[in-house]
């Protein structure tokens, strides 16, 4: 048994007869009265995301997870497929389980793959992804007068983002796959 002090991001929780991944957490120690750990969990079979505080003095069960490097390959709509570069080893995962991640996957992404009992669970992207821009409009003259210093641009995976309005087509650049954000450009 495990205290709710040692969640992190990522820890699976065996409760009420499912598994739970912990999307987020925050210990509070409030002056008056017990700490706790609120927690934001997402259910890994159903997809239903809950809060739930934690006392300090609770015990939890922690499930054993493995974390794999593996290599995103495609998806057919409802299944997203990933390989193990060792191993050749392919799993699937429902498009449920990953749908906050989904649109910054494309073909070759390296990303860590969450597995318990030999089934794929969660995907974990790294903090920041080089993508190649697929399409740009043009700066306009005046763009800046008006404090419009971005534009959307498409990726080369058909994700949108806001980017500084010097990005052209067919330049790379580096995306936070944290907050969504423009991080930076790629210097050849």
């Amino acid at each position: 048994m495990s205290s709710p002090n040692d969640i992190r991001n990522g820890t699976v929780v065996r409760r009420e007869g499912g598994l739970w991944v912990v999307v987020s957490f925050q210990r509070v120690s409030p002056g008056k009265g017990s700490s706790f750990v609120r927690t934001r969990m997402k259910n890994i079979q159903t997809g239903k995301v809950v809060e739930v505080s934690f006392k300090s003095a609770e015990t939890l069960e922690f499930e054993d997870v493995s974390y794999l490097k593996m290599q995103y390959l495609y998806n057919d709509g409802t299944m997203y497929t990933f390989m193990d570069g060792k191993t050749y080893e392919q799993v699937e995962i429902n498009k449920e389980n990953i749908e906050e991640t989904a649109p910054y996957l494309k073909e070759g992404l390296e990303v860590t793959v969450a597995m318990h009992e030999g089934i794929p669970l969660t995907v974990t992207l790294p903090k920041k992804v080089e993508y190649t821009v697929k399409t740009a409009p043009p700066a306009v003259k005046g763009d800046t007068a008006s404090g419009n210093v971005t534009k959307e641009v498409e990726l080369d995976n058909g994700l949108k983002i806001q980017a500084p309005v010097f990005i052209k087509e067919g330049e790379r650049v580096l995306v936070n796959t944290e907050t969504g954000e423009y991080a930076e450009r790629v210097n050849a």
